[in-house]
């Protein structure tokens, strides 16, 4: 069982993706952009091959305009090398990666020139997989679309377009439940009808169920029978409802309890799980964490990173964890970040964000420039007087650590969440 994130992580040095506007997208500046997001790409898979993470969605924005401006470019015969080479560390080490067509992606759109856009957009999406040398496991996961007032109509409609598909795209393609329009028992019907495999959305369902007497599980169960050995073991989302926002929307971490409880239900099956949350990788690893026993340095690794986060926000869960993690016979993973999450959940008093501020600031008072030291302690006090918001002491203690190439700093989580 695989677990992983989507597109994006947190507090990973040179991962992020960059993208221009319409009117600044020149052949130069967007061969440039391909360039950065490659790198970044392959900073990510790095970072997720360090941390056992073997399952991770690759980011629609990697070739900005894939669909549009950039498919007049040849950036596969210009990164023919590195697409490749990317692809070849994905399958020595046994990664899984997929890609996810956005909601503007409606193959079954009454408008012709939109479903024409749609086709368009899923030749991106295979071209990029098909780049890398991957193989039809590496899935690109798609939505059936809208209803249109004629749902009967609109299925119709999606099978017709679908059959009129390429194969590399065929090959790679999987419907996936959604929250408001088909539910899973529409996906598995429509699915069984073409021959491909169903994501089964666990949050989706919640909103709108099939029949609420069915559970997770079952419907996990049903959805394997669409999953043919050439595409890989099964794949699900899993997410957790945000509370305080609109059903459907992710929360911004996975609690944990509630994710071993769904896990313990799969635990026989071989299933590979993708986390929809926003802090990504941070949940992922938690998850990761607490259902292998990885060892006692594993889990200071991760302590690390999250201490200064934890200092500012509950200076008893701090010292909490470091005794947790005194006795190194043991794995209290469950524990500590039991002890994570209340400390999240708590209200964030200004005293303990200075405390933890100044810290950080120890790595660099020895260090720092006059005028640097002057504006941490300006912004300090201003914070301190309610004049700026913490980010603004935070963003300046960033661009120490970049500068100072504090890397401790830089991997850990205090400057992100």
């Amino acid at each position: 069982m695989r677990i992983g994130y989507a597109c994006l992580a947190i507090a990973v040095p040179g991962s992020e993706m960059k993208s221009c506007t319409l009117k600044n997208a020149s052949p130069e500046r967007l061969l440039s952009l391909i360039e950065h997001n490659l790198n970044s790409l392959q900073t990510l898979i790095d970072y997720n091959l360090c941390n056992n993470i073997r399952l991770f969605r690759i980011s629609s924005d990697l070739i900005p305009f894939g669909s549009s401006l950039s498919a007049e470019l040849p950036w596969r015969e210009i990164f023919a090398e590195k697409l490749f080479a990317i692809g070849q560390k994905i399958l020595r080490s046994e990664m899984r990666v997929s890609m996810h067509p956005g909601q503007y992606t409606v193959l079954n759109s009454p408008d012709p020139l939109v479903a024409a856009r749609a086709v368009e957009d899923l030749h991106y999406h295979a071209s990029v997989l098909d780049s890398m040398g991957l193989g039809n496991e590496h899935k690109m996961i798609l939505h059936l679309g809208g209803v249109y007032g004629d749902k009967r109509q609109a299925i119709s409609r999606f099978i017709s377009r679908y059959n009129d598909l390429d194969a590399s795209i065929k090959k790679r393609l999987v419907l996936e439940n959604d929250d408001r329009l088909y539910h899973i028992a529409d996906i598995l019907d429509v699915a069984s009808t073409i021959g491909i495999p169903v994501v089964f959305d666990n949050l989706h369902n919640c909103v709108y169920p099939a029949n609420k007497a069915i559970s997770d599980a079952d419907w996990i169960k049903a959805c394997s029978e669409n999953w043919k050995k050439e595409d890989g073991p099964q794949k699900i989302h899993y997410s957790q409802q945000h509370q305080g926002k609109n059903p459907g929307a992710h929360s911004g971490s996975i609690q944990i309890e509630p994710f071993v409880e769904f896990w313990q239900q799969l635990s026989e099956m071989n299933i590979d799980i993708m986390l929809e949350v926003k802090d990504k990788n941070l949940s992922v690893l938690k998850c990761i964490n607490c259902i292998n026993e990885m060892g006692i340095a594993v889990l200071e690794k991760e302590w690390a990173h999250y201490k200064y986060c934890l200092l500012e926000r509950s200076p008893e869960g701090y010292r909490k964890i470091r005794r947790l993690l005194q006795d190194k016979t043991s794995y209290p993973a469950l524990e500590m970040y039991r002890v994570i999450e209340t400390s999240f959940a708590l209200q964030v008093s200004t005293g303990n964000r200075v405390n933890a501020a100044q810290h950080v600031w120890g790595y660099f008072k020895d260090k720092a420039s006059e005028a640097e030291k002057r504006r941490f302690q300006t912004l300090l006090q201003k914070y301190s007087s309610n004049e700026v918001r913490i980010q603004a002491v935070k963003n300046h203690l960033l661009r120490l650590a970049e500068k100072y190439h504090e890397d401790y700093l830089l991997s850990g989580y205090y400057f992100y969440i």
